[in-house]
């Protein structure tokens, strides 16, 4: 074999080596467009070395259980004032690493084409966590649909409510569940996620939707003493691209914007 052939051969070996030793890492996702987005990153990672194995749940707990305990590498489904709940109240060992896209939570119904329509007395789904329950009350309170206690900050719950004056039932449901519930509510909240996921269009089909530049941008979290690590950076960099943005723009339609 001759040396041009050989020199050949190393560069060659060199160039794919990135991908056929690529480091695999396990994120966690909800289904819908945490995971579709997910998707967009994958080859972009695989290129830096980075191979992505995409775990989906069913529910907002268990995803950070799987973090904590080093069963998931990172996780991306949760924005930040989630996160900072769990961990205040589980104790967790996790950090934000970058931020991601913004899902503004949006109400919907079976019954109602406005939310000048809602009736006395109807009845209203609301997530069941602390972060997002309360995001939808200050949304309904934006809507002028209840009085909140003054102070409440972002996690304000049922009991915070000081004025009804249409005497709404508050319904707390878990958050994957929401979308089934419009058939027993009057209106309903669903994460953005779970609607996409249900065949809603957020854009057209919510009655009331929450602002798109609130304080809740969902984001990258990993293990606090793996924060540092080189994969994180590569994890981010991937995701921080215009090859998702235009994703983003193109599947979603402002459904989902870019947080970054």
């Amino acid at each position: 074999m001759s040396l041009k052939t050989i020199l050949a051969a190393a560069a060659f070996a060199l160039a794919v080596a990135p991908a056929a030793w690529a480091e695999t890492i396990k994120i966690g996702v909800t289904p819908g467009p945490h995971a579709e987005i997910l998707e967009q990153v994958k080859p972009i990672a695989h290129a830096k070395g980075l191979d992505i194995e995409i775990i989906e749940f069913s529910d907002y707990v268990v995803p950070n259980a799987a973090l904590d305990t080093g069963e998931l590498d990172a996780n991306s489904f949760q924005h930040e004032p989630y996160l900072v709940n769990e961990i205040d109240k589980r104790g967790y060992k996790i950090s934000k690493v970058a931020n991601t896209v913004t899902f503004p939570i949006g109400i919907y119904s079976k019954k109602i084409k406005a939310i000048g329509e809602l009736r006395d007395g109807a009845k209203v789904g609301i997530p069941n966590d602390p972060t997002n329950g309360g995001r939808v009350l200050l949304l309904l309170q934006s809507a002028g649909l209840i009085k909140l206690a003054d102070g409440v900050g972002l996690k304000p719950t049922v009991l915070d409510i000081t004025g009804n004056p249409k005497k709404l039932e508050i319904v707390e449901l878990d958050a994957a569940q929401l979308p089934r519930s419009l058939d027993d509510t009057d209106i309903s909240a669903i994460n953005t996620n779970y609607a996409v996921e249900a065949g809603l269009d957020p854009a057209k089909d919510s009655v009331l939707r929450e602002a798109a530049d609130g304080p809740y941008v969902n984001i990258i979290a990993v293990q606090t003493a793996r924060k540092d690590e080189p994969w994180v950076k590569i994890l981010v960099e991937s995701y921080h691209t215009d090859a998702v943005k235009q994703f983003l723009q193109t599947r979603f339609k402002g459904a989902v914007t870019a947080g970054w």
